[in-house]
């Protein structure tokens, strides 16, 4: 059995083709079970907004029929998806795997989500059962590997995306968002992505405002917030310890005179802007107020740009990491091999004492003396063994063949200097 990764990602695929060649996760049972049933031996299937992509296990099934089922599951055209699939084969799938679970393949560098994605993907085809031996250990591989560059490098250590970077100023600013009010304006990627961030710091209250209020109440419904229109933006903002904002309005929302209202209703608490629209939500004069600090998009984008590089460089220890943990594992594939060997070998030694052993007792049930008999069974024991490898050692002529002198020496753990 051999290993094969194929699939699609966010750089070779455009979107439109990755949408058609996603899995829904409550038929993704029957996908796995079909794959296995098309010849993968083993299969787990990783589908995300970002990457598709099937871990299988070969033993007669080529690569050819897997990349032919999986355009048929998906009623695709193999000249269709053809130009953005990419195969990888034992140690680059094994390679792959790594960098994909430590977060080196994503569209943010370092990224953790698709770790726990991954771990997903796994327990789904383990619980289907189409993992065997191969999978079962190069995934739980994969997650240490992921750990160990979580823990030795500092790939996740800094915030690359816009949203992030906002979270985590916010937390420098507040000891513990968990008792934080947060105020979100607007309902766009950004915003929910902001929501998303805020929700896994276990932040006490959020509020949505948006021009839409349906928008900001599927926004809230999903992390948890409330849902208020924009006409009611002054009712909310002496409330909030936190201010996102991101909207298309072409003019701003959040003026100087509203912020300041709103910083004495709070008695002066602190309060903390984030203005990730362009054209700008809230006046460039709000920063001049006391105990407001506000952060625009390319604040933000300078300390992205420093943390960026700061994850650069940490995936190039990643790499460092990922190459001698897939030796590490290759070497344990190649253990694989020798196992029918090793059955092999033990079997016939066996078949051969025990026709020996059969020799030796008829032996004494006939009276020999019992020395004499043990001595001619350790003799032919030894001889009968010793056969097989001794004639091909001695007609050893080519290159190869004179290869298995030394084999036979390591094999053995022969000395040297032994005659």
């Amino acid at each position: 059995m051999h290993l094969v990764t194929l699939g699609i990602n966010h750089k070779t695929a455009p979107v439109a083709l990755r949408e058609q060649a996603a899995f829904d996760p409550q038929t993704l049972p029957d996908a796995l079970r079909a794959v296995t049933e098309a010849g993968a031996g083993e299969a787990t299937i990783l589908s995300t907004c970002n990457r598709t992509e099937l871990y299988c296990g070969l033993d007669s099934a080529s690569e050819e029929s897997l990349i032919d089922w999986f355009c048929h599951y998906h009623r695709l055209t193999p000249r269709t998806v053809r130009p953005y699939l990419y195969v990888h084969d034992g140690r680059l799938a094994v390679a792959h795997a790594f960098r994909v679970a430590s977060g080196l393949d994503s569209l943010v560098l370092g990224e953790p989500q698709i770790l726990g994605q991954m771990k997903t993907a796994f327990a789904a085809a383990y619980k289907a059962g189409t993992t065997g031996k191969l999978l079962n250990r190069l995934f739980q591989h994969t997650f240490s590997v992921a750990k160990q560059v979580r823990t030795d490098t500092a790939i996740g250590a800094n915030a690359v995306s816009v949203a992030y970077a906002a979270v985590s100023l916010a937390r420098r600013i507040f000891d513990n968002l968990s008792h934080q009010t947060v105020l979100l304006i607007g309902a766009g990627e950004m915003i929910e992505l902001a929501a998303r961030h805020l929700k896994e710091q276990g932040i006490r209250r959020m509020i949505v405002a948006n021009r839409t209020v349906e928008r900001a109440s599927s926004l809230g419904g999903i992390y948890g917030a409330e849902a208020v229109s924009l006409l009611e933006l002054s009712d909310y903002l002496a409330s909030a310890d936190i201010v996102i904002s991101c909207t298309a309005s072409v003019l701003p929302l959040l003026g100087k005179g509203a912020v300041e209202s709103a910083l004495k209703a709070r008695k002066h608490r602190p309060m903390f802007l984030v203005d990730l629209a362009v054209p700008r939500d809230i006046e460039p004069e709000v920063g001049e107020l006391s105990d407001v600090y506000l952060y625009t998009i390319d604040d933000l984008k300078g300390v992205i740009e420093e943390n960026m590089e700061s994850r650069q460089a940490a995936a190039r220890q990643a790499e460092t990491i990922i190459e001698g943990e897939v030796i590490e594992f290759m070497r344990w594939v190649r253990s694989l091999d020798s196992v029918p060997t090793v059955r092999a070998l033990r079997a016939a030694t066996e078949a051969l004492r025990d026709a020996e052993l059969e020799r030796a007792r008829r032996a004494l049930e006939r009276g020999e003396p019992a020395e004499q008999v043990l001595l001619r069974f350790a003799h032919a024991l030894t001889n009968k063994f010793m056969h097989a490898p001794s004639t091909t050692l001695r007609d050893a002529k080519t290159g190869s063949d004179l290869d298995l002198v030394g084999a036979t020496r390591a094999l053995f753990r022969l000395d040297d200097k032994a005659s």
